[in-house]
């Protein structure tokens, strides 16, 4: 827990540093979630402690909240940094780079981590995170469409092998959004509850209270520096996902519905930085096998497909379609034929 307290709590501290002082402080807010976050992966050999079902988790579940807690500040922050005056165009712009990168990696691995805890407490702070990009329909279309249809057609957030990552961002929000939208009213007509109990008047209705709340730090800028802010956010969300499932498929089986999920469907990586500052997601395998299991207990399958390059670096490559699919296409081609 040590690890993953220093690494994700330095980022925060950093990008705050930013918004309030600029100058070198901005700098090393984006250098320490790109370049050494990069670095370390590559050059530093660290052996992380295996897990655990019962090893230090409430602690983890007490970084999870000060995480949340520091996600609240650090956007109220950014958003009136982004519209004062106290900083100059190109500190703003390195400050809003590190913290939409600390919003869509570390705040959204770990709102997906709370969205899967059983305490109501929890699970509402991760959605209420999400709600604070204004993606809060990811809170039931993540367990409820991801996790049941993972690497089938069925599912918009698994990307298909030869998808370019422009295409598969915008069928895989709004597939999302509908699909888990409609697994919510079935699930609402089916306990016969009325329809302002749907989840989803929480999650729009939640979105229009923070777009209200950066109107009032900072009126028109304010909501245009939230859904700048929010946009970055969702498109980090966006490429984790098609990275960690391109290509990946499970096959049919004699009952015509798809085998169970396996290690096999999802891609890991085993850098330590970056899956530190991600609270583990890289090990996504694992995730899926046990969508309840804490991160720090997540492992590394022995025959789970794994990504040249770590989660952040493989996320850039996929910026670039045809490189992506000269590195990743013979890799997804690989574990098609593997029995």
């Amino acid at each position: 827990m040590i690890l993953f307290t220093a690494v994700t709590l330095t980022a925060p501290v950093l990008i705050a540093a930013a918004a309030l002082w600029g100058g070198w402080w901005a700098v090393a807010a984006l250098a320490f979630l790109t370049a050494i976050t990069a670095s370390l992966d590559e050059f530093v050999s660290f052996a992380s402690a295996p897990g655990g079902e019962d090893r230090e988790f409430p602690e983890a579940d007490r970084l999870s909240t000060a995480l949340a807690l520091a996600h609240f500040a650090l956007l109220a922050l950014m958003i009136t940094t982004l519209t004062r005056d106290w900083l100059n165009p190109l500190e703003k712009l390195a400050a809003f780079a590190a913290a939409g990168l600390f919003f869509g990696q570390v705040s959204n691995s770990n709102a997906h981590e709370l969205i899967h805890r059983s305490s109501r407490f929890l699970h509402g702070l991760g959605k209420w995170v999400y709600i604070s990009v204004l993606f809060g329909h990811h809170t039931s279309a993540h367990p409820l469409v991801h996790h049941i249809h993972v690497a089938t057609r069925a599912d918009p957030s698994s990307a298909r092998q030869g998808e370019s990552l422009y295409r598969f961002m915008w069928r895989a929000w709004r597939g999302s959004f509908r699909q888990g939208a409609a697994v919510e009213s079935a699930r609402l007509k089916r306990a016969g509850k009325p329809r302002w109990h749907h989840p989803y008047m929480m999650y729009i209705g939640g979105g229009a209270i923070m777009l209200a709340l950066a109107a009032l730090i900072g009126g028109p800028w304010g909501i245009a520096a939230l859904l700048a802010l929010a946009g970055f956010a969702q498109t980090q969300l966006l490429m984790s996902d098609y990275v960690q499932h391109y290509g990946l498929t499970r096959a049919i089986g004699g009952n015509g519905k798809p085998v169970p999920v396996a290690a096999r469907h999802s891609w890991n990586t085993p850098h330590w930085f970056s899956s530190a500052l991600m609270l583990n997601a890289p090990r996504h395998s694992d995730h899926h096998a046990h969508p309840a299991r804490p991160y720090p207990a997540l492992e590394l399958p022995a025959d789970a497909p794994m990504l040249p390059r770590s989660l952040p670096v493989m996320a850039c490559v996929a910026l670039y379609p045809r490189l992506w699919r000269r590195v990743m296409d013979p890799r997804a081609d690989e574990w098609a034929t593997k029995p």
